[in-house]
């Protein structure tokens, strides 16, 4: 009697959704539940061990490069795979969420890449991953458009040639997708976004010669870098790709993966074509693993922490010269300011602060840069365009004056900077109110005047449990207590009421959204990620 097939994954408190059935089909689940038999046991190991090094860092408070890894930063002779046409230059990035009306709108800002978001700029409903991903699909086929029904502006596609290329972006390791069972358990969220993105996207892109091509969030070390190596590798030969089609570019947002940025592209050498430097993930990556650390390591307001702080500084050249040594693209840190037509004064001021800071970026080295809203675009286009004329990157400055030393990356005390009562009460504030849209299934949410995402909330959080966990003592003498946390979230409802009108006040997520922020700021456990109780509370 021949053994029973496996079983496809299981839908777990789903509704129907417009055309799920062109991305749910047989196949595609098949494919998932195959990418989950054959690789969530190593991500689950690999987590195990993300606790280990936590652990390890709390006894020491300190890192260093890995001594086992040295002969791979010893050899020069390694390169990544040369980077294909599509993304050889990305000068500019745009970044967010797949929803109907931003892929057209990224596709068509003139940036030469676009970063299509499942994980920080989305809210990871069921609703958003689906449609996502039927979005992509619409996308590549030149099915989609939409209607602003405000003004009943259509909007459509440009000509292929002038449309930003996409790299798709999955969810981290640690988060599960709820509604896709395996064998009794979730699918981890990754896995569910690069299976259907990979299996009705691949072959299209392949033959176009635009991907499939992707960015990789919240990698904490080498071995995980490797954990993808393997599933891009069994993807592109189950569906016939050829192997080494598949690029990626990996975020270095952890401060652990910070040391290992060498072994992560050697690890991915065959699909590897760059890395990135995040700021709000990797000061919430610093926090996290250094709570323990004492006064040294506390940080101050998060926009305090500017690039050129000295621990800063040295992180991104670091990842500059590690780039184009190994022959591969660095990526540049977001612009999140939102321009405003409403006031002409303080857009001015804040077009010159992203103007100067992608100036900074080209000046060292970078290859390119992201933004969030379009009107940017030709912003960092122009810091770029300056320093890089026709040439498609930079990759030739190799940065060999750059010297970084292990505790150079982790020298906070070199901050003038310190605590404000004024940014605790702006942490409370941007945390509520994000978490109360991410609640309703909004990622990418524009909050006085920056657009923020999932990497706002965490640092929000974290510097409210830091500060209060540390008893600072802020520039008017105020203590940082849960006590005072607890009257400044009491005060932002109260504002938010005033500001929405009661009934739109009782329609949203406040209430909860102000209990999440106080659980995962205040508890004496400090919770990993804020998404993973978020994700218990997510509508949908």
């Amino acid at each position: 009697m021949s053994a029973a097939a496996p079983s496809s994954p299981t839908l777990v408190g789903t509704e129907p959704l417009p055309r799920q059935d062109e991305v749910l089909t047989g196949a595609a689940l098949a494919f998932v539940a195959e990418l989950h038999r054959r690789f969530t046991p190593t991500r689950d190991e690999l987590l195990a061990l993300r606790a280990g090094r936590r652990a390890e860092i709390a006894r020491t408070s300190t890192l260093d490069f890995l001594p086992g890894t040295a002969d791979v930063r010893a050899d020069d002779s390694w390169r990544v795979a040369p980077a294909p046409p599509a993304l050889n230059d990305r000068r500019v990035e745009i970044t967010g969420p797949t929803d109907r009306r931003m892929t057209v709108n990224a596709l068509n800002s003139g940036a030469r890449v676009w970063l299509a978001d499942f994980e920080d700029a989305s809210s990871p409903t069921w609703e958003n991953v689906v449609l996502g991903q039927l979005n992509m699909r619409d996308a590549f086929t030149r099915r989609i458009d939409f209607t602003d029904e405000r003004t009943g502006k259509s909007y459509a596609l440009k000509d292929d040639s002038e449309l930003a290329t996409v790299v798709m972006r999955p969810r981290g390791w640690h988060l599960d997708e709820r509604h896709l069972q395996v064998d009794g358990r979730p699918v981890p969220g990754a896995l569910v976004d690069f299976g259907l993105y990979f299996f009705h996207n691949a072959r299209r892109l392949t033959d176009q010669a635009r991907g499939p091509y992707f960015y990789l969030p919240k990698i904490e070390s080498h071995r995980e870098a490797r954990l993808w190596n393997d599933v891009f590798v069994f993807a592109q030969e189950k569906l016939g790709i050829p192997q080494g089609t598949v690029r990626a570019t990996v975020l270095i947002e952890t401060i652990t993966a910070a040391y290992e940025m060498e072994e992560i592209l050697y690890e991915l050498r065959d699909h590897a074509s760059g890395l990135n430097a995040g700021r709000w993930d990797y000061l919430f990556s610093i926090i996290k693993n250094f709570r323990d650390g004492g006064a040294k390591f506390v940080l101050p307001d998060r926009n305090a922490v500017i690039m050129t702080a000295p621990f800063m500084r040295a992180y991104t050249e670091l990842l500059v010269r590690t780039c184009h040594k190994r022959g591969a693209h660095a990526i540049g840190g977001m612009a999140a300011f939102i321009p405003s037509r409403r006031d002409p004064e303080a857009n001015t001021a804040a077009l010159e602060k992203v103007r100067n800071d992608k100036d900074r970026e080209a000046r060292d080295g970078f290859d390119g840069s992201w933004v969030a809203h379009p009107d940017l675009v030709p912003v960092a286009m122009a810091s770029f365009d300056a320093v890089l004329g026709d040439a498609p990157h930079q990759k030739d400055r190799l940065r060999e004056d750059v010297t970084v030393a292990a505790g150079d990356l982790i020298a906070l005390d070199t901050l003038d900077a310190r605590p404000t009562y004024a940014g605790l009460v702006n942490a409370v504030q941007v945390g509520i109110r994000y978490i109360e849209a991410w609640l309703r299934g909004t990622g990418a949410v524009a909050i006085f005047g920056l657009m923020e995402d999932a990497a706002t909330a965490e640092i929000s959080r974290s510097q409210i449990w830091q500060w209060v966990d540390a008893g600072v003592v802020f520039e008017d003498g105020r203590t940082a207590t849960a006590e005072l946390v607890r009257e400044i979230a009491a005060a932002e409802l109260t504002a938010v009421r005033e500001e929405t009108g009661a009934d739109a006040f009782a329609g949203g997520d406040w209430q909860r959204a102000h209990d999440l922020l106080l659980k995962v700021s205040l508890d004496a456990d400090y919770a990993d990620f804020l998404t993973l109780p978020a994700y218990e509370r997510l509508r949908g």
